[in-house]
């Protein structure tokens, strides 16, 4: 079993797979990642279930070291610089972590969320069928919190494989977030246009549980309370500052502010990805479009597996080949699992032989 060591993380960095069900009736939301497809590319790269736990990496970035064995990872989501002992790491591409190698994740520079998977999973103990983190319920496994320096992760260990892969990911659609309008719309009347005509802009007091808007003051026709009932992920709701709050994975489940709409499931991983002060407009479109989009979305995350194909990159360090012995030895220089026992450092300073 490889252990994956926390050396610095940013406090939006956290544990998150796929979300769990059936518990709203509690009082508990989903949680889960905030980019569902980025969460399945990563997994399907390392061949996980595409809702298995991976690490939520927030905007400022993260350093991880693999300790007790090698780790085969796989990152995807927002573009930052990423690099393995010095050397880059592509997005949507798997790679081998060896044993004391340093991963160093930059802040984001477009998007938020990265997810960085690793074959074999995670390991922790589900709390209603799920690992993820809710940081305000003091829920989520293995630490109920987000991740800080000095955590340590038990994950699956890297086996041999004769390639690495990588997985084309088409570019996230642009223009308008999609929303159906509802349930509460028509207690706003024309204030339903001023929502649908303006540019809004995320603020930065976003967080996992809502995204804050700033733009013009949205008019409540019937005041800003009402008999709390329940929400889903992307309900809008509209306080009465006028100012739209956008719900997310860590929501509650019930509230009592009007919601003038709700942001489709296949908008709102695009839409958390956003970066404060990102400014957009939304889009209303039929109940029935917005369900044949939840189709395709469900369509392409079952296609993933498809969708791959195999690289030559296989994290091939010329210099640690040369003075490797491997004499006499069956390897496949390709992966250096057969051959990279150890850097090449830790030989020239005589710590030890390969």
């Amino acid at each position: 079993m490889t252990r994956l060591a926390i050396v610095t993380a940013g406090p939006a960095t956290s544990i998150q797979d796929g979300g769990r069900y059936g518990t709203q009736r509690y009082g508990l939301p989903p949680s889960g990642a905030m980019d569902r497809i980025s969460l399945a590319v990563a997994n399907c790269l390392v061949d996980n279930s595409i809702d298995n736990a991976a690490v939520e990496v927030g905007p400022l970035g993260a350093v991880f070291v693999a300790r007790d064995g090698a780790a085969r990872i796989a990152l995807s989501g927002a573009v930052r610089n990423a690099e393995i002992a010095g050397n880059p790491l592509p997005l949507n591409q798997t790679a081998v972590l060896a044993e004391g190698e340093t991963l160093k994740l930059g802040p984001a520079r477009s998007g938020s969320f990265s997810y960085l998977a690793i074959a074999g999973g995670i390991h922790g103990e589900p709390i209603f069928g799920s690992l993820s983190v809710n940081a305000r319920a003091g829920i989520g496994s293995p630490y109920p919190r987000p991740l800080r320096e000095g955590d340590v992760i038990d994950t699956g260990t890297a086996s041999l494989i004769p390639h690495e892969w990588q997985l084309d990911v088409p570019d996230a659609a642009k223009g308008p977030i999609r929303v159906v309008m509802g349930p509460q719309a028509d207690e706003f009347g024309n204030s339903c246009d001023v929502f649908l005509n303006a540019e809004w802009v995320v603020s930065a007091t976003s967080d996992r549980m809502g995204y804050r808007l700033e733009g013009p003051k949205i008019p409540h026709g019937k005041g800003h309370n009402i008999v709390s009932d329940g929400t889903v992920n992307g309900s809008i709701q509209v306080p009465g500052s006028g100012q739209p709050i956008v719900l997310m994975l860590d929501r509650g489940t019930t509230g009592g502010y009007p919601k003038i709409a709700t942001v489709i499931s296949a908008d709102l991983g695009r839409f958390a990805q956003m970066q404060a002060g990102s400014k957009f407009r939304f889009k209303a479109i039929a109940v029935d479009e917005a369900q044949s989009e939840a189709r395709k979305l469900a369509a392409f995350l079952g296609s993933l597996k498809s969708c791959m194909r195999a690289t030559g990159s296989s994290n091939l360090n010329i210099d640690e080949l040369g003075i490797a012995n491997v004499a006499g030895v069956a390897v496949n220089a390709m992966d250096t699992l057969t051959w990279q026992t150890q850097r090449a450092g830790d030989e020239r300073d005589g710590l030890g032989s390969t």
